[in-house]
């Protein structure tokens, strides 16, 4: 309630042992109505705000937990199949999806169901990766380019474009005639000229913020330029990092089983999603499962990533953020 005082009742802050007497009558309820409410905002913070706005999303949501399937199921797929993924059986090869076999054999007599858990475990782990290490290397070279600037930033800016312009298949075809076909060249194809979109990416947000008040104040201070990189500027492109991780991993599984296809990716005796479609495109008139089930992974899994990567650039974006 409120409190409804005359004006013989002003209590002096000068006479503080003096008693305020007060009874019931001096007080009223207040009815609150809309015009009279007051909504209060409670602050929080912005990665609390960025997991609200994320949950927001049911189509985010549903592909976190459509991506969380496919993660255990190629962690623990083996395990429920009970079958294993390179021993073959003649007799029960090119057979149909069934309770035995959950997505059929291949013209071997391989549970096709194990070898695509398999396969995952081998394109996941390579997506990861690349990722991490486009994601490293892109973020010490784009924030040391942008805050260096002058001819040093233009300098390393033609660096990135030069290797930009490098045709990716080329690279892939040189690094295997070098290295071999295996995972290890592979992730080096991939990662070699993958940096250089994340590299753009940090400078142009370390130029946004590298003038800033509380970096010139850091500055005035005395601050190192090491420790403004990395106390100040670095920690200020996590969201957009984030962003781009998301759409990164899913151009490394889909590179993977590109080059896989192709036949300069994984070989013998590994696999992965792209060496199965691969071996399936030889039978796919005849049993089209065998290429439908990899298929199926790689799509769902670029795909679920992709909608993350939208809904999380959606939720970090502050021009979208509706207050009522």
């Amino acid at each position: 309630g409120s409190l409804k005082m005359d004006e013989k009742k002003i209590v002096s802050y000068d006479e503080p042992n003096k008693e305020l007497n007060l009874s019931p009558s001096d007080f009223e309820p207040v009815i609150r109505t809309k015009k009279t409410l007051q909504t209060t905002r409670v602050s929080i913070g912005f990665w609390e705000d960025v997991r609200r706005r994320f949950k927001k999303s049911k189509r985010a949501l549903f592909s976190c937990a459509v991506l969380g399937l496919i993660i255990l199921i190629c962690s623990f797929g083996p395990i429920l199949s009970g079958r294993p993924a390179d021993d073959g059986n003649l007799k029960e090869k090119n057979l149909s999806p069934s309770f035995s076999h959950f997505f059929g054999t291949d013209e071997l007599g391989r549970d096709i169901f194990t070898r695509v858990c398999k396969g995952g475990r081998v394109s996941l782990i390579i997506a990861i990766i690349g990722a991490a290490i486009d994601m490293s290397i892109g973020l010490i070279y784009g924030g040391l380019s942008a805050y260096s600037g002058g001819r040093t930033d233009t300098i390393m800016m033609r660096i990135v474009e030069i290797l930009s312009s490098i045709p990716y298949l080329i690279t892939a075809i040189l690094i295997s005639l070098i290295f071999g076909k295996g995972i290890f060249s592979i992730t080096i194809a991939m990662t070699i000229t993958g940096w250089c979109f994340t590299a753009r990416l940090v400078r142009g947000q370390v130029l946004q913020i590298k003038n800033q008040d509380f970096i010139l104040a850091a500055q005035a201070l005395g601050t190192g330029s090491f420790k403004i990189i990395t106390k100040h500027l670095l920690p200020n492109t996590v969201s957009i990092m984030i962003i781009a991780l998301t759409f990164d991993i899913p151009s490394f599984i889909f590179g993977e089983a590109f080059l896989s296809y192709i036949g300069l990716g994984i070989q013998p005796p590994y696999t992965s999603w792209g060496v199965l479609a691969s071996e399936a495109q030889k039978t796919m008139l005849f049993y089209p499962y065998q290429l439908f089930f990899p298929a199926l992974f790689i799509s769902l899994t670029i795909l679920s990533l992709q909608i993350i990567g939208d809904a999380l650039r959606d939720a970090m974006d502050p021009h979208l953020r509706k207050y009522k």
